[in-house]
């Protein structure tokens, strides 16, 4: 009984990422009821088993998976092993093996001696690596439609070589890899190219002075003619500008490099439109196809991640997604997200930490659990409270927390009606900073999850101008896209009054543009997807009166009040009790300072609120941290001097606090 080993291509695996059972999987339940017995090391990439007879089992694996894959070809997806390799092929190259044992376990031909074919299927080594790829699904239309058309043209690869392409993707989402697999792609089908490494270009680089765009083409041919050369040139900042004179005659110099370069136009993943609208400026001179690249979702991104720790030998158990998540929300939240590239470094991090955690405990597993991932998350500590007990355990904020349990009263009790009767459940959140607006506003997302309201419950943040494009055709389908990674959740909108600020492409605002594709996702998701604007009273009053289709959909608004001097000073004591050993000293210098504060600065637009009694506590630990270490102390204990530095400093000065500071070294 030989040992049979099927070893799935990683790509392809990663191609069918979206099927309801890992092809593994189904092919160990099929080779089972077969007769295949002893299957082990059963992962998303290899299955072995044993099998009486070798060409009974490659008879089943070739029925198995063309009733799987119907139209795939299996030399491209798998290959199958022996543990005994015939002697012959011993030292033969390993492509010449597998071939031989591929044919030999087929019946395919007389003995193990035959060598490999002379030629695979062209580009299947690209087209496999983009057919794994996530989403791009434009992409890998356009690649098939490449490797089925180039070899019907022979030595006619002129017209081919003409075409060229736009691509719509966002900046960081992997611009340099698409385009470098076409050329690739390009490259195996035929046409011969002078680098398989893309050469970009920005081209706002030579829009001004005296070098002509020519040379952009003219460098490249001088360097290496004779060969087909494949551009990129980021043509972003000129959208606007494509029926300018400056543009066309860049146009006409690509023209004129038409048997010699091919161009990948790259501009942002912009509106069908818009885009439509700057390929057809484009075509006037130039054949060009237009490919959009939508961002990824939450789940694209979700099996990516499993799949590269599937790569490196983890597991991932279920428990473990949501801090996941929760980690690539974290970096999506500061407007820098870079697609598959940070997810990969999530990955990495991740690994890391586990690996340490196991050098602590002499503890390995290849399983990632949730305290695994728990690790890599900011601020990941576990709040057992309910969202209502958290909720209540706030200070200074009554009046909020009593609006916050009607809001979610009225939405469970309207959530049996019909679609049509249910109101709107989003929100605004208007207050001065500090009040509590972004703390309540995650606190309502977990109520709400546990009332069964929202699915996910989990929170994303941004500002009102994140919504935005740089160019015309980028706010709304960026729009949309942070929208959609919030479905389920609530996405909090701070300083929203932002979008209303006219900064217009002729006569158009970018925060109209947003505000527009924003009340489309409210209304279109409004059962499952929460949207609380926040920011100051008047400014987004003035951010109602000027949208009354966006007042209409957010039906509720919380009023957060500035807090009170025995607020801010209980805030403070909380937050000492809570963390450190401390002197009664520091308490009671503490509420003489918050006494003392003047009317002027706690009723000032810009005070800080709750915010300035935690910076106020943070920079007294800082001091005695800094303290502690100065003096060799095992464990760090708040003094009075501690707080006497800290209130002392330029952010704090609003008040003196009795004592002197004593200085000395």
């Amino acid at each position: 009984m030989k040992k049979i080993v099927i070893a799935f291509n990683y790509d392809w695996v990663l191609f069918h990422r979206e099927d309801e059972n890992a092809p593994s999987a189904v092919f160990e339940n099929e080779l089972i009821k077969e007769g295949a017995t002893e299957i082990e090391n059963s992962s998303a990439t290899e299955l072995s088993f044993a099998f009486g007879e070798a060409e009974g089992a490659k008879a089943r694996i070739r029925e198995i998976f063309g009733r799987m894959y119907p139209g795939e070809d299996i030399s491209l997806a798998l290959t199958v092993e022996v543990d005994d390799i015939p002697e012959k092929l011993v030292d033969d190259t390993v492509e010449n093996k597998l071939a031989a044992i591929w044919d030999l376990l087929s019946g395919e031909s007389e003995g193990p001696s035959r060598a490999a074919p002379a030629s695979k299927p062209a580009a299947a080594t690209a087209l496999s690596k983009i057919d794994g790829l996530v989403g791009a699904a434009e992409f890998k239309a356009l690649a098939h439609e490449v490797a089925a058309v180039l070899p019907e043209m022979g030595k006619n690869t002129d017209s081919f070589v003409a075409r060229n392409y736009l691509f719509s993707i966002g900046e960081g989402c992997g611009i340099t890899t698409y385009a470098g697999l076409f050329a690739q792609l390009v490259d195996e089908c035929g046409v011969k190219l002078a680098s398989k490494e893309v050469k970009e270009v920005f081209l706002e680089q030579f829009s001004q002075g005296e070098e002509p765009f020519d040379d952009i083409f003219g460098r490249i041919e001088r360097t290496l003619s004779g060969y087909v050369n494949m551009l990129c040139v980021d043509i972003s900042e000129w959208m606007d500008k494509t029926d300018s004179r400056e543009f066309r005659s860049f146009l006409r110099v690509a023209e004129k490099y038409a048997d010699r370069a091919i161009v990948i136009f790259r501009v942002p993943f912009l509106d069908k439109d818009v885009l439509e609208r700057v390929k057809d400026s484009l075509a006037d001179v130039v054949c060009v196809k237009a490919v959009s690249f939508p961002p990824f979702s939450m789940n694209e991104l979700r099996r990516y991640a499993a799949a590269e720790l599937d790569a490196r030998g983890y597991s991932v158990q279920p428990g473990a997604w949501k801090y996941i998540e929760r980690r690539l929300a974290e970096e999506k939240s500061d407007g820098r997200f870079y697609g598959l590239n940070t997810v990969k470094k999530v990955v990495r991090e991740l690994v890391y930490e586990k690996c340490a955690a196991a050098a602590k405990s002499h503890k390995n597993s290849n399983a990632v659990t949730a305290a695994d991932a728990k690790r890599i998350c900011a601020g990941a500590a576990e709040v057992r409270l309910s969202g209502m007990e958290q909720l209540e355990s706030l200070v200074g904020i009554d009046d909020v927390k009593r609006q916050i349990k009607e809001i979610v009263a009225q939405i469970v009790s309207a959530a049996g009606m019909s679609a049509s009767e249910r109101p709107a459940i989003h929100m605004r959140f208007v207050g001065n900073p500090g009040t509590g607006k972004t703390t309540v506003a995650r606190i309502v997302g977990k109520i709400l999850k546990e009332k069964g309201i929202l699915s996910e419950g989990n929170f994303f943040e941004c500002s009102g101008l994140d919504l935005c494009g740089r160019y015309v055709g980028e706010t709304a389908p960026k729009t949309a896209g942070i929208c959609r990674d919030a479905y389920g959740s609530v996405l909090f909108i701070d300083e929203a009054y932002s979008l209303y600020r006219e900064d217009g492409f002729m006569g158009r605002s970018y925060g109209t543009e947003a505000i527009d594709t924003l009340i489309a996702q409210m209304e279109n998701h409004r059962d499952d997807f929460v949207v609380i604007m926040a920011g100051y009273p008047d400014e987004m009053q003035k951010l109602m009166e000027a949208n009354a289709g966006l007042a209409g959909r957010m039906p509720y608004t919380v009023t957060f009040g500035n807090f009170t001097r025995g607020q801010l000073y209980e805030i403070f004591a909380k937050l000492v009790k809570r963390n450190f050993a401390y002197s009664q000293e520091v308490l009671a210098l503490a509420e003489q300072y918050f006494n003392a504060l003047p009317e002027e600065v706690l009723s000032a637009k810009d005070f800080g609120n709750a915010r300035f009694a935690r910076n106020l506590f943070e920079r007294t630990w800082a001091k005695a941290a800094m303290r502690a270490q100065l003096e060799g102390a095992a464990q760090v204990k708040l003094t009075a001097e501690d707080f006497r530095a800290a209130s002392a400093e330029k952010e704090f000065a609003a008040t003196k606090v009795p004592g002197k500071i004593r200085i000395g070294f």
